[in-house]
């Protein structure tokens, strides 16, 4: 069965279109939980489970490889990510990151695979996973406590956020594994992050509570802070609309 990429939502769950030699066309999601260590892989239409896989403990952060053929999932846990085939809905590798991996997000051009390691105090990492290998091929030094990643369009950039009080969001160059800019937010907890598909726009979720409840609009052009839009408060994951005219 061949997989192709659909969409990418937040907070562990990941949709993807699969389409079977004669068959048409099926939407199916891919649902981290970490309460029992298992990932659910769920008919859309139907809303039935296919399959349940067994990963490491406390699967938090899922991704799809960009032709479909994979998806990728953070143990915080074991401090580890699971490959998964999407043909098969096994596992076909486990590669070992740094501790308490949460936010993942693979390249638009399938090679790599970045992962925020989150373990407060512990861990200020981002592994960078070679997927034709399955292994760590860099380590990027970043802010203390990094949770959320998005890659932009382009694949020149990946965004990264911190789930401790470090308000600001780093820009991590992909050609030389290393941080190009720190972009300050308003003050507040940074998590949810995601690129508009245009590339022109970075939104973050300012998520502490009581002290920040709006998203910081970034400007990538000048990798500073254009906008900030008041919301509810703790907001903590933000996606872009397909069509890209809303932000949720």
């Amino acid at each position: 069965m061949k997989l192709s990429f659909r969409l990418l939502a937040v907070s562990g769950l990941v949709l993807a279109g699969s389409a079977g030699w004669g068959q048409s066309s099926r939407l199916v999601a891919y649902v981290a939980n970490s309460g029992n260590d298992t990932v659910s892989v769920i008919d859309v239409a139907t809303s039935t489970v296919l399959a349940t896989v067994g990963v490491g403990d406390n699967p938090s952060g899922v991704a799809p490889h960009p032709d479909g053929s994979r998806v990728y999932v953070t143990n915080r846990g074991s401090g580890t990510v699971s490959v998964l085939d999407t043909a098969s809905n096994a596992v076909l590798a486990t590669v070992g990151v740094g501790e308490g991996p949460i936010g993942i997000v693979v390249h638009p051009d399938g090679t790599r695979v970045y992962v925020a390691n989150s373990r407060l105090f512990f861990s200020n990492t981002v592994s960078v996973i070679d997927t034709a290998s399955n292994t760590v091929t860099a380590l990027v030094r970043v802010g203390d406590h990094p949770w959320g990643v998005a890659v932009h369009p382009a694949g020149t950039w990946v965004y990264v956020t911190y789930g401790a009080l470090s308000s600001a969001v780093s820009v991590v160059d992909t050609t030389t594994q290393a941080v190009a800019a720190m972009v300050p937010v308003e003050f507040g907890t940074c998590e949810g992050v995601a690129v508009h598909p245009d590339g022109s726009r970075v939104y973050v979720a300012n998520s502490r509570l009581f002290f920040s409840n709006a998203i910081a609009v970034i400007d990538v052009a000048s990798n500073a802070v254009a906008a900030t839009v008041p919301v509810g408060d703790y907001p903590r994951g933000v996606a872009v609309h397909p069509a890209s005219t809303w932000v949720y």
